[in-house]
């Protein structure tokens, strides 16, 4: 019987790679192929589950440095394959799945903590590197990123950077995007590229930002240099219970529209407040739950907290304390895990979005009438996680405890959910997405999002990998 040509090309294939990093860092095995076919996009994990296969790459390669990664990318380009960027593997929105197999390029050995200027106040890093290792080191260095994802046990600095993630202290220190000064990535021809050596300049565009959220459709970054911050004085928090998610809003609001700084603000509307808040932290409250906190000097902690405070009790409202805003504090984590995550059997999604203070309630109630009339079968709950000074982010949720057991029907009632709210939230103001990513999960309505000027984006992308060999079929670029 013939021998396929395609087992001849993998052989060589197969030899290359190798000469570049080794034999021990390219795998071939097929428990690998599974493992790297599956992140935390609900649609793989349920295909899995029910016994389907999902996309599998040919080979794995663990680079070590940023030479390695060039080399990788000139072979991809030669022979005309797909490469697929890896992180931690903890996305959400199928963002790291090698739709075309080919090669999946894991960047977890890009770990090393390159420079910590203290005089700066920058720490430069390769992108491989869990983030909770980076902030433990910072650490013993008297320092932070302050981005604290729930996420941030087993994801890399590169996922974040590709999908322009949010930690828990964004509202005072930023998104990912705000944090960076500098990037080093590799071009799908092999081609390694700097960034200018900081972000606020008159020298052209800041070409960090091209990279930033592409999700490695233009490029493989595989440094950068952030912002870090001397840790706080004191953290303080306060949380109040208002009679509807209407005036937590508002409350919310003014802390932000009087320039107040808090390092957190999160908004729990009835539904989680009766029910999510109650399980994790044991506080049996009707209505929304609002906590904030502040740090940094005691003395500006003090006068910025007596501010919030005058603020949220101007509206009709329970004052919970400190202590009970500590409490989130200190459990905010448990929200997600070990014990409150969704899984399956269940259907779930997290509609995230943001609008501007004028259009995110619009955006919630949007979404709410898609789930309440077209869904009978969904419940849907939301909080508002990250606030800026034009608006915020709301963290919805989809969940159908009894989804169809066929994979297609399942498949089908998830996207159908997808679409309807997500298109309810565009036509109030709202976003795709606020730092979860676009992946292949949202792909199909980002030229809805952004009409003609969708092309811009395509001109970019036909640059910069004119075979279309990076992550293909992400980000609504063809598969």
């Amino acid at each position: 019987m013939p021998v396929p040509t395609e087992s001849y090309l993998n052989e060589f294939l197969y030899s290359e790679l190798a000469d570049v990093v080794g034999p021990e860092n390219v795998s071939t095995s097929q428990a690998d192929k599974i493992a790297y076919s599956c992140d935390y996009f609900w649609i793989p994990e349920l295909w899995i589950d029910r016994g389907c296969r999902s996309p599998e790459p040919e080979f794995v390669v663990h680079p070590r440095s940023v030479e390695e990664v060039s080399r990788i990318c000139r072979i991809a380009s030669n022979y005309k394959i797909p490469l697929t960027v890896w992180g931690g593997g903890s996305g959400s929105q199928g963002g790291a799945l090698p739709l075309r197999g080919g090669i999946v390029l894991d960047t977890k050995k890009l770990n090393r903590i390159l420079e910590i200027d203290k005089k700066s106040l920058t720490v430069t890093a390769e992108t491989g590197i869990i983030m909770q290792h980076l902030e433990w080191a910072l650490e013993r260095e008297g320092f932070g990123t302050m981005h604290e994802p729930a996420s941030i046990g087993c994801a890399t600095l590169g996922g974040f950077l590709a999908h322009r993630g949010t930690g828990v202290l964004s509202t005072k220190y930023g998104k990912i995007e705000d944090m960076v000064m500098s990037l080093e990535a590799v071009l799908a021809d092999g081609s390694i590229v700097n960034t200018l050596a900081v972000p606020r300049h008159a020298s052209g565009p800041d070409l960090s930002q091209l990279f930033l959220g592409s999700e490695g459709t233009f490029g493989v970054m595989t440094k950068a240099t952030l912002k870090i911050h001397p840790l706080p004085e004191v953290r303080r928090f306060h949380a109040f219970v208002f009679p509807d998610l209407h005036a937590g809003l508002e409350a919310g609001r003014q802390l932000m529209v009087r320039r107040l700084r808090p390092c957190v603000i999160r908004l729990y509307d009835e539904a989680e407040t009766r029910r999510l808040i109650r399980r994790v932290l044991g506080i049996e409250k009707d209505g929304a739950y609002l906590v904030f906190g502040f740090d940094g000097d005691r003395d500006l902690v003090d006068l910025e907290m007596n501010k919030a405070l005058a603020i949220c009790r101007s509206f009709q409202h329970e004052d919970l304390g400190p202590d009970l805003g500590q409490d989130w504090w200190d459990h905010r984590y448990d929200f997600f895990f070990p014990n409150h995550m969704f899984r399956l059997p269940q259907a779930f999604g997290t509609l995230d979005t943001v609008a501007t203070f004028a259009n995110i309630e619009n955006v919630y109630r949007a979404m709410k009438r898609v789930i309440e009339e077209q869904f009978p079968m969904a419940r849907y709950i939301g909080h508002f996680s990250h606030w800026y000074e034009w608006g915020c982010m709301l963290y919805a949720r989809f969940i159908i405890d009894e989804p169809p057991e066929d994979p297609h029907e399942a498949t089908q009632l998830h996207n159908r959910v997808w679409d309807a709210c997500l298109r309810a939230a565009m036509r109030e103001g709202g976003l795709l997405n606020e730092h979860h990513g676009i992946g292949l999960k949202l792909g199909r309505l980002m030229r809805e999002l952004y009409g003609p000027t969708y092309g811009v984006l395509e001109g970019i992308k036909k640059s910069l990998d004119p075979n279309n060999l990076m992550n293909p079929g992400k980000m609504g670029f063809p598969p």
